[in-house]
């Protein structure tokens, strides 16, 4: 009996041990990241971008892989319900917060995924035709006055341009007709034919057609002026703070990763976005690596919440 007590609690220590060495060791083979959206757009660029700074500060393989579906939601579920081993991540964008707003119901838990920390903000660009009348945020609110009203794109109920279009319509009432094309690639070449007066897409997908003369932007979305359009003034500068949005990539584990894991991906990520590699690739399009802390993360994310759950409720946006 006492030969076997010792073995057993052999054992016990044994297996209290190797999950500690193992959060030490990591990452001892390749880290995926999962991505919610098709390959080419801008959250699958950012993800490609960072996961390949991570790789070289982790001296491991981090893989991209795409699981689009459900506005981000099929690809938020896989990570939520995979193990909690750290070595599976989710890159989200802002639909994390909106979803559960916006959906009748959602497949995980809000706890299930926790915030590891944010990547990158692309501001929200408010753009009209190169030919439009309109040349700032005053001018649009007037055009919503006239009798014809404002005719506005989208790229969907809950999408970062329909939220700009409630916020412009709860600072400057008006009249306005909000249109929803299937992307925010879509909502921008309805603006360039004229068939909307405007829209407001992130800046990674709106520079192009800036710099090609076929729109013209009237104001950025977010809290300071962005390197890649220095001459284009926020919203704020142009006195209307309400109107404040940015298009931002962020990521997740699941529920139960171990802190060390956390912390250190949390150093990996924060590293990689400081370096030159990173920033040249990103920056001239208008995408701001964002590095930060867990806490700072996660204070963001409350304060995103708090801020749109509001514009969700008055405009009664519900899932296509």
């Amino acid at each position: 009996m006492k030969l076997l007590s010792k073995t057993l609690l052999i054992i016990t220590a044994s297996f209290v041990f190797i999950p500690a060495h193992a959060e030490e060791a990591w990452p001892n083979h390749p880290v995926k990241f999962i991505v919610g959206f098709g390959p080419g757009g801008a959250n699958d660029l950012v993800a490609r971008v960072v996961a390949e700074g991570v790789s070289k500060q982790l001296n491991q393989t981090v893989i991209v892989e795409n699981k689009p579906g459900a506005g981000s939601t099929l690809g938020a579920d896989i990570v939520a319900k995979s193990a909690p081993d750290g070595y599976i991540f989710f890159v989200s964008a802002g639909g994390i917060i909106t979803n559960p707003m916006i959906r009748s119901s959602m497949p995980y838990k809000e706890g299930d995924l926790v915030p590891v920390g944010l990547l990158t903000i692309s501001p929200s660009i408010i753009v009209v035709s190169s030919d439009s009348k309109i040349n700032n945020i005053k001018d649009l609110l007037a055009q919503a006055k006239e009798p014809k009203g404002l005719n506005f794109s989208t790229a969907g109920t809950g999408s970062t341009p329909h939220f700009v279009a409630e916020m412009l319509a709860i600072k400057g009432g008006g009249k306005y007709e909000i249109i929803p094309y299937k992307s925010g690639s879509e909502g921008m070449v309805a603006v360039i034919s004229n068939q909307v007066d405007a829209t407001s897409e992130a800046s990674v997908v709106v520079i192009p057609q800036i710099q090609g003369g076929k729109l013209k932007p009237i104001a950025s979305t977010w809290n300071k002026r962005i390197t890649a359009l220095p001459n284009v003034a926020t919203a704020k500068e142009q006195g209307y703070p309400e109107i404040f949005i940015g298009h931002w990539a962020g990521v997740f584990a699941p529920k139960g990763t171990p802190d060390l894991i956390l912390d250190k991906m949390n150093q990996a990520i924060n590293a990689a976005l400081k370096t030159a590699a990173v920033q040249s690739r990103l920056i001239p399009q208008g995408i701001e690596p964002t590095p930060g802390s867990r806490v700072s993360f996660a204070k963001f994310l409350a304060d995103e919440k708090a801020r749109l759950e509001p514009i969700v409720k008055r405009a009664n946006m519900k899932e296509d």
